[in-house]
């Protein structure tokens, strides 16, 4: 699919219909860019996070949060 729309001087563009629906996209959603080197855009929807899940696991992790494990796994 192709669509094609236009940038205003404040570098606002619409998304077209045809790929807000492919894109599952609604008003209020996010949308990632991936730009390779050679200038060719990928754009992604992005799924919410639940933060709220994410926390309760973080507070679980809490025998792996010394100084000594941030060192040990900041490479990884």
């Amino acid at each position: 699919m192709t669509a094609i729309a236009k940038i205003t001087a404040k570098g606002q563009t619409t998304i077209p219909r045809t790929v807000r629906a492919a894109l599952h996209v609604a008003p209020g959603d996010l949308i990632s860019w991936d730009v390779d080197e050679n200038g060719t855009a990928i754009v992604r929807r992005v799924k919410p996070i639940d933060l709220e899940y994410l926390r309760g696991i973080e507070a679980t992790l809490t025998e792996w949060s010394s100084v000594e494990d941030e060192e040990s796994y900041r490479e990884l």
